[in-house]
C-alpha cells in the first residue's frame, strides 16, 4: 500500500518520516518531490574495480548550471535529508526529468526502513543536458511494511551508507567480502 499525502503528513508529525527541508508545496497526491543538491561527483578512473575503493572527483554545480553528457556516470545528491522508520521509501525520477533523457538511478531506487540520509543519485543521460542545483529531480513514494522490523538499516551492523553526508557517496562495494 502506498501512503497518500495525508498519511505522509501524519508520518511526518509522528517522526516516522523525516524530510528536511520539508516544503508543503512539494507534496503530491502520494509522493514528495525531492531536488538536486549542489554537489555532483564523477569517478576519477576510466575503469572501475568492484574490489577497490574507486575515488571520485567533486563538482559543484554553478549558478548557470552544469552540462551532463552521455557515457559518464554522475553521482548526485538530493537537497533533502530523509529518514524513514516504518515505511519503505522508493525514489523515482520525475517524468519531466525523464523526458529530458535523464535517468536518476541505475539500480538503487528502493531505500531501506531505517535509512537516514540524503539520497545519492546515479545520474546518466542520453544526450547532453544542462542541470541546475535545486531543480526537481525525483519523487519519494512510501510503501507500508507489514509486520515488525528486526533489522533497521540505521542500526544494521556493517551498513555501508550510514554516515550522514550532503555530498554524493561513491560505491562501497569494495567493503563486501567476495
Amino acid at each position: 500500500m502506498i501512503l497518500s499525502d495525508k498519511k505522509i503528513i501524519e508520518a511526518l508529525a509522528t517522526g516516522d518520516i523525516v524530510i528536511d527541508p520539508f516544503k508543503k508545496e512539494c507534496l503530491g497526491t502520494n509522493s514528495y518531490d525531492v531536488h538536486l543538491g549542489k554537489y555532483l561527483a564523477i569517478y576519477k578512473d576510466e575503469i572501475l574495480d568492484a574490489k577497490q575503493h574507486n575515488q571520485i572527483e567533486e563538482i559543484i554545480i554553478p549558478e548557470e548550471g552544469y552540462v551532463i553528457r552521455p557515457g559518464t556516470l554522475y553521482l548526485g545528491v538530493t537537497e533533502e535529508y530523509t529518514e524513514t522508520h516504518h515505511a519503505v521509501p522508493f525514489l523515482e525520477g520525475k517524468s519531466s526529468v525523464g523526458r529530458l533523457g535523464i535517468d536518476i538511478h541505475a539500480t538503487a531506487g528502493k531505500g531501506d526502513v531505517g535509512f537516514c540520509n540524503a539520497w545519492t543519485l546515479e545520474i546518466s543521460c542520453v544526450h547532453p543536458v544542462r542541470i541546475y542545483a535545486g531543480m526537481p529531480i525525483g519523487q519519494l513514494i512510501y510503501f507500508m511494511v507489514e509486520g515488525e522490523i528486526e533489522n533497521y538499516y540505521n542500526k544494521k551492523k556493517g551498513a555501508k551508507y550510514n554516515q550522514k553526508s550532503i555530498k554524493p557517496v561513491e560505491s562501497m562495494m569494495w567493503k563486501n567480502k567476495f
